[in-house]
């Protein structure tokens, strides 16, 4: 009788802790990474949680994306720069308009 409480104490303590860690993304970081837009366009560059990719893009979760003004991210979404390229003709108004806002929340 022991041996089973103590074998669902553990469950549930490995439970607990699985949705802790699942919880430990912030809202914004999730709202980012689920939007299918980004993972169909940006994904592939900036990696599938935005933190970047080695040979790709630069993360969005760093202070110099966090301190860049929202015109400054829709220009470059929209405009393209460096090897970024230009999303003006592949994405509509809107959905750079939430990209950048969602990118601007990972602040």
């Amino acid at each position: 009788m022991k041996t089973t409480w103590l074998g669902l104490a553990i469950c549930f303590c490995l439970w607990l802790c699985s949705f802790a860690a699942l919880s430990a993304q912030t809202p914004s970081d999730s709202q980012l990474v689920s939007n299918p837009v980004f993972q169909e366009n940006c994904a592939k560059c900036h990696g599938k949680t935005a933190e970047g990719r080695h040979f790709g893009g630069p993360s969005l979760k760093t202070q110099k994306v966090a301190s860049a003004a929202t015109d400054d991210l829709r220009s470059i979404i929209t405009n393209g720069k460096g090897h970024m390229p230009k999303y003006s003709g592949k994405l509509t108004s809107a959905q750079i308009d939430t990209l950048v806002e969602q990118i601007t929340a990972l602040k």
